[in-house]
């Protein structure tokens, strides 16, 4: 076991897992943004055919898990393990959209970390020798998560300059035991960070302090440098949760401004597009991932990537009671090949 740990808190993998497909599947407004020509479809409204928004939710994890699958050539009986997770109480987008897959599956909430959280776990159980095939889905929606975390839509409540909007969106990663890449090298799993923000209205403040402590742990632990990546990208601290991450870790001694971009900011045009900090959601991170940063690594522009999503582990319970809002944030270490 302590062979494969680099420090306390990274995992690096000898024989890596490799990413054989992803897939991505996105609302209209998230069609319209700065990566529209990335996701692999763009549904036509936020009920897509559905009776509510919530089942819209499960319809998008459950094609976006038959898109990742037909691109990765592979059928339901060749995964052995699902992992999922989305936002809303008990995982129910995850649950009832894959309820009919017959494949064994796990559900996860690390709220807007939930992908890459997957994609730790996923990885290893391959390397581990428990799965040869492995599928990673997130999902989110902006209606579902309004009803359930804010205020109904109708009232048409003001958002804050710190808010952030939720991602209609769902992206799934086919991890496999084949060597053929890109490869998933290293797995820095977070801790939990409370810095005492208790303001729903700026999960890139709550998030921020976890993500600038997984960015730190990563180059402790692995004795790399940030030139080492083409690309470091967290997801989903917005344009606020950006700049705060920034500053911690140059506060700590770390400076990763010239190669570093945040999901959130990246999928929408936050000045036409009205979003203010930027995006949010499982389907976030997910999505930019799945649709841009894995094509753009396809393509050979990027070589060496470290993901991490980020999470604000809150309920409407604990906001109602005037909780604070612990943050986590796992990294993934993404390599175009093992050279």
């Amino acid at each position: 076991m302590a062979e494969k740990h680099l420090g306390k808190q990274t995992v690096y993998f000898a024989k890596p897992p490799s990413i054989r497909a992803t897939a991505s599947i996105v609302g209209p407004k998230e069609g319209k943004g700065n990566l529209r020509q990335s996701f692999d479809y763009i549904i036509p409204d936020e009920l897509w055919g559905e009776d509510s928004w919530e089942k819209a939710e499960s319809k998008l994890v459950r094609e976006t898990l038959a898109k990742v699958l037909q691109k990765g050539s592979m059928s339901n009986d060749q995964i052995e393990y699902v992992l999922a997770g989305d936002l809303l109480n008990q995982c129910i987008a995850a649950n009832y959209g894959l309820r009919e897959t017959d494949i064994p599956f796990f559900g996860l909430f690390g709220a807007c970390s939930t992908m890459v959280e997957s994609m730790s776990l996923g990885s290893m159980l391959i390397d581990g020798g428990y799965a040869d095939n492995v599928v990673c889905v997130t999902s989110s929606h902006f209606c579902s998560a309004e009803r359930q975390f804010r205020y109904p839509l109708e009232l048409g409540s003001q958002r804050a300059p710190t808010s952030q909007w939720t991602v209609t969106g769902s992206g799934a990663a086919l991890l496999t035991s084949e060597q053929t890449g890109p490869f998933i090298r290293h797995v820095t799993t977070g801790k939990i960070n409370d810095m005492g923000i208790k303001d729903t209205n700026n999960m890139g403040a709550a998030m921020a302090p976890a993500a600038a402590d997984t960015i730190l742990t990563h180059f402790a632990d692995t004795g790399l440098v940030p030139d080492y990546y083409d690309l470091i990208i967290t997801g989903d601290l917005g344009k606020v949760g950006k700049k705060i991450c920034l500053d911690l870790l140059k506060m700590n001694g770390l400076d990763i401004e010239n190669r570093y971009n945040d999901c959130g900011v990246m999928i929408f045009d936050t000045k036409q597009q009205d979003t203010h900090s930027g995006g949010s959601g499982c389907g976030c991170s997910a999505t930019v991932f799945a649709g841009y940063i894995y094509k753009e690594i396809m393509k050979g522009n990027l070589k060496r990537v470290l993901f991490i999503a980020t999470g604000a582990l809150m309920s409407p319970v604990s906001t109602q009671q005037k909780e604070s809002i612990p943050g986590i944030a796992h990294a993934v270490a993404i390599h175009r090949s093992l050279d």
